[in-house]
């Protein structure tokens, strides 16, 4: 089936693929070949798509994701990286600039809503490249 994600800066992959495994609201879904259409909402976590035996993993900060009846499956994120991409080191600072922020805005429900949306996003980055990396290694005898 066709597969592509997209966020507001780029178009990152646009391929054929075997099965998706996508977070949304109500848990994670696998959509394999001539799945029903749907739409949902994504949420931050991990995508993984499999293409003949070989699996890959992105990470996503939210979004949309819509299954057509034309055999694809179409992301619309918010913002996404590939595993090798994420920067532990950043994801870290950024998961604690997030928890902060979140102290500091207890009383401002949007300021904290951000806040928590943020550190969300960065948990979801740091572990997928932790698994990435941890996975890497073990394939690599290092």
């Amino acid at each position: 089936m066709k597969f592509k994600i997209a966020t507001p800066e780029r178009v990152m992959l646009e391929t054929e693929v075997d099965s998706v495994s996508l977070p949304t609201q109500l848990g994670e879904i696998t959509v394999l070949a001539h799945h029903m259409p749907l739409v949902a909402n994504l949420v931050p976590g991990e995508v993984k798509y499999k293409q003949q035996n070989q699996e890959n993993i992105f990470a996503v900060s939210g979004g949309v994701i819509e299954v057509t009846d034309k055999n694809e499956v179409v992301v619309l994120a918010d913002t996404a990286e590939f595993a090798p991409e994420i920067d532990i080191v950043r994801a870290e600072e950024a998961r604690e600039r997030a928890r902060k922020l979140m102290n500091e805005n207890t009383q401002d429900q949007k300021s904290f809503t951000s806040a928590a949306a943020l550190l969300e996003k960065n948990l979801a980055r740091i572990r997928i490249a932790k698994k990435h990396h941890s996975h890497k290694r073990q394939n690599t005898g290092n």
